[in-house]
């Protein structure tokens, strides 16, 4: 194998530090090679556990390793897995899936009888693995200085993971197997795919023009997921030159089908349809060709609805690549890519650690059983708001109390399950309805396609050939095999204590309290959920009229979720579950949607108002506190008075005043206290609009700053006639309107304040009308008044236009009619 040339080195700098990086391109052999060098060269007595992340690839590494040996699997080596296991007190070498770890270091930090710990596929980056390796690091660095540590890779970028694995001597060794795969030919389209092309119909064409231009050897197709699988199955349906034999492969199968799926034909071609399963670890007979659709399926988790989906995205280079080694691993061969040459340069260089983008509430959970995160090393740290969403979570469910682990919390580590489940089946004391749901809700959905009621999934796992019978859907046999069986080991793992009689609802609902759902006011089926976030349902199903349903799967969409199972639950036994968070509450609060005021007093589950009622005397400080509420969603409005003060204050601190920032932003981001004594009689968005802010803005400036403020920037400006005009100062220049008559007999520019600022007079006719804006009067009379005299006499005869204005009495009078 290629992997030989580089296990001398590997093998070295393990007994020299224990602990190493070793990156192989796909097909090197690592997988089934290094366990046993390493076993075969005496570095530890203890046991070898090798980490794989899918339950295929860990049973066809034990069997390869034990045919190695000629021996049956479970003898020198073996493998375990959820609900399965095949080892012996002779196991030295012991494949488990990656969750097993976990349990056995939480179980046992120091590790007993294991000598060696191999993380195999490790760029694939999932969160059991991360996980795993940190809390590995610190049972080394803490208790076992003698535990081997190696992470293999075909196609991460090591030397991050070398760092990670420091110690006091520097960072770990780095071995590198060049390997030797036969040459691939790649072949890209000539042009991009068009925008509504179907990918499978595409996939289709391009696998039967592989087989027309490869003429020997199998063909391996990458497609996203099973749905995808079976389109172009049947896409390819009659299309298939004589001799082709069609085998999907997929996670979910039968592990038989998986089987028949990788075992050599007798005669004629093979083409495998696979997802990601068959990127790595597994080896697949004959293989000449890969055809690559460029799509991965990978699970996203959004903290901010608490909601996974699976969205099917490009996929990256390395991923590419993996695929692609896949036709080199018995002869050259050809690799078919279902995307240009230049789109290529597009694709991001790795995927996404599964710790960034996954559900950290079992990570959250599993940390506080280990006691916290202090002190553990991850390659990409968990996000902390996805953390807090986590935690958050697990205190509702009672694991998490302070942020310390409960007995409950406890327990819920101890079973596989998800910790909503396992908090579903413990507090339901087992039975077989709990274990059934909750085996269900982890696994797909055995009846796809029909109405959303979880009923209907318990009938048809009960009984599929009775359900079928009596429904128009279709049961996936295998998914309901695998349901019955994971219920059956969760009923002897949970033995029933006292099991409660619960419905469908109170049991979903015991899983997700987050995701109870009150039907809104109107005839579409949208639901609010008490978590705070919006659901939909498909109309016309059963559920669609229920008033009160708990939404156990949705699609994960930010603006409203579609709901795709679900189970009703009446408001009694919602009351019998949660007596305790059901609380009546006095809400005082500015509602948008109505523009006012709305004083209620209600009975809530979460967001869930179950009885809503007219709250008759609030406090006038939460009247007030929901108008100010109220101005921060419409914003201010400010009268002509009010403007007038906040620009004359604005200027003073555009000199370097000590006064308030009178800003909207300042006022409506600050506590309200400036405002509030004002609010208690405000109710709708009409009373908010005539308020007058001027009183308020006086009492937040103070008497000393009102003085200073009259001082620098008089509010008033006093006209030959004593009127007193208000003086705006938003402009450049304070400025007044007056009429030009008032000014007659005014030989120069008024000023104001100590600073003597030029008023910038806007000069009206005696309708009220400009006629001139300046900032030089004496320089008006001399220049431009004649002109204006001119127009004006023949539009106000009635009005004096002396040829001297500075010599004029300033007058608003008009003269008696006939004179």
């Amino acid at each position: 194998m290629p992997i030989d040339a580089a296990i001398p080195d590997l093998l070295a700098a393990l007994a020299a530090r224990r602990m190493a990086v070793l990156q192989a391109p796909p097909g090197a052999g690592k997988t089934t090679r290094v366990p046993l060098a390493l076993m075969e060269a005496g570095l530890t007595q203890g046991r070898i556990l090798m980490l794989e992340p899918r339950r295929l690839a860990a049973r066809g590494a034990a069997e390869r390793m034990a045919q190695t040996l000629g021996e049956p699997v479970g003898e020198t080596v073996g493998y375990r897995m959820r609900g399965e296991a095949k080892t012996s007190s002779r196991t030295r070498i012991e494949v488990v899936t990656e969750g097993i770890l976990t349990r056995m270091i939480q179980s046992d930090p120091g590790l007993e009888g294991i000598g060696a710990v191999i993380f195999d596929e490790f760029h694939e980056r999932s969160l059991h693995a991360d996980l795993g390796l940190a809390l590995a690091l610190e049972v080394r660095g803490a208790l076992r200085e003698d535990l081997i540590l190696l992470a293999m890779s075909a196609t991460l970028e090591a030397a991050p993971v070398a760092d990670l694995m420091a110690d006091p001597m520097g960072r770990a060794p780095l071995i590198t197997s060049e390997g030797r795969a036969f040459a691939v030919e790649t072949r890209w389209l000539l042009r991009p795919l068009p925008a509504r092309a179907r990918l499978e119909a595409e996939m289709a064409a391009l696998i039967l023009q592989a087989l027309d231009e490869v003429p020997e050897g199998g063909v391996l197709a990458f497609l996203p997921g099973e749905a995808e699988i079976r389109r172009c199955e049947a896409a390819l349906s009659g299309r298939l030159p004589p001799g082709c034999t069609l085998r999907p492969l997929y996670g979910a199968m039968d592990f038989s089908a998986q089987r028949a799926a990788l075992a050599p034909v007798a005669a004629g071609r093979k083409i495998v349809l696979a997802t990601a399963i068959a990127e790595t670890s597994l080896t697949i007979p004959d293989i000449r060709v890969v055809v690559d659709a460029g799509r991965a399926r990978r699970a996203r988790f959004d903290p901010n609805t608490g909601m996974s989906r699976l969205v099917t995205e490009r996929v990256t280079r390395a991923e590419a690549e993996q695929r692609r080694g896949r036709a080199g691993r018995v002869a050259e061969g050809v690799c078919y890519r279902l995307w240009t040459r230049g789109e290529e340069g597009a694709l991001a260089p790795f995927p996404p650690a599964e710790i960034e983008s996954a559900d950290l509430t079992p990570l959250a959970l599993e940390l506080a059983l280990w006691g916290g995160a202090d002190g553990l090393n991850f390659l990409t740290a968990p996000n902390p708001g996805a953390m807090a969403e986590a935690q958050a979570l697990l205190s509702a469910l009672g694991a998490l109390e302070a942020g310390r682990i409960t007995d409950h919390g406890r327990a819920l580590a101890a079973l596989p399950l998800h910790p909503r489940l396992g908090h579903m089946l413990l507090t339901a004391g087992g039975g077989e309805r709990a274990t059934t749901l909750a085996a269900i809700l982890s696994e797909r959905d055995p009846i796809r396609g029909a109405p959303p009621d979880l009923a209907l999934r318990l009938k048809a796992v009960g009984n599929a050939k009775g359900f079928e019978a009596d429904h128009p859907f279709t049961v996936d046999r295998g998914v309901a095999d695998r349901i019955r069986t994971e219920a059956k080991r969760l009923a002897r793992q949970v033995r029933a204590i006292d099991p409660q009689d619960l419905s469908i609802g109170q049991l979903a609902a015991l899983a997700y309290p987050d995701r109870i759902g009150l039907r809104r006011k109107g005839d579409a089926p949208r639901f609010l959920l008490s978590g705070g976030k919006g659901a939909v349902m498909e109309e016309g199903t059963p559920l669609a009229g229920q008033r009160l349903i708990v939404a156990t799967d949705l699609d994960g969409d930010r603006s409203e979720a579609r709901i795709r199972q679900a189970a009703p639950i009446t408001e009694a036994e919602l009351r019998a579950l949660y007596a305790a968070q059901i609380r009546w509450q006095d809400r005082c609060e500015w509602d948008r949607r109505e523009s006012r005021i709305l004083m209620r007093r209600q009975e809530r589950f979460g967001a869930l108002v179950l009885d809503d009622r007219i709250w008759p005397d609030p406090p006038p400080e939460a009247i007030a506190q929901a108008a100010f509420e109220g101005l921060r969603l419409t914003g201010l409005t400010w009268t002509p008075a009010a403007a007038r003060l906040r620009a004359r204050v604005a200027l003073c601190r555009r000199d370097g005043a000590d006064l308030p920032d009178l800003s909207d932003d300042a006022l409506l981001g600050s506590d309200g206290a400036w405002l509030l004594p004002y609010l208690a009689k405000v109710r709708t968005l009409a009373d908010l609009r005539a308020l007058d802010l001027t009183e308020p803005l006086r009492a937040l400036l103070g008497w000393e700053a009102l003085q200073m403020l009259d001082r620098l920037t008089p509010s008033h400006f006093e006209t030959p006639l004593g009127r007193r005009i208000p003086i705006d100062y938003s402009g450049d220049y304070p400025g007044v309107e007056l009429r030009l008559q008032e000014l007659f007999g005014t030989t120069t520019h008024p000023t104001v304040g100590p600073k003597s600022l030029p008023l910038r007079l806007t000069l009206l006719s005696p309708g009220g009308k400009p006629v001139q804006v300046t900032l030089d009067l004496p320089g008006f009379w001399t220049s431009s008044y004649g002109d204006v005299r001119r127009d004006m006499r023949g539009r106000y005869p009635r009005h004096p236009w002396p040829e001297d204005p500075r010599a004029a009495d300033p007058t608003l009078r008009a003269k008696p009619r006939g004179t």
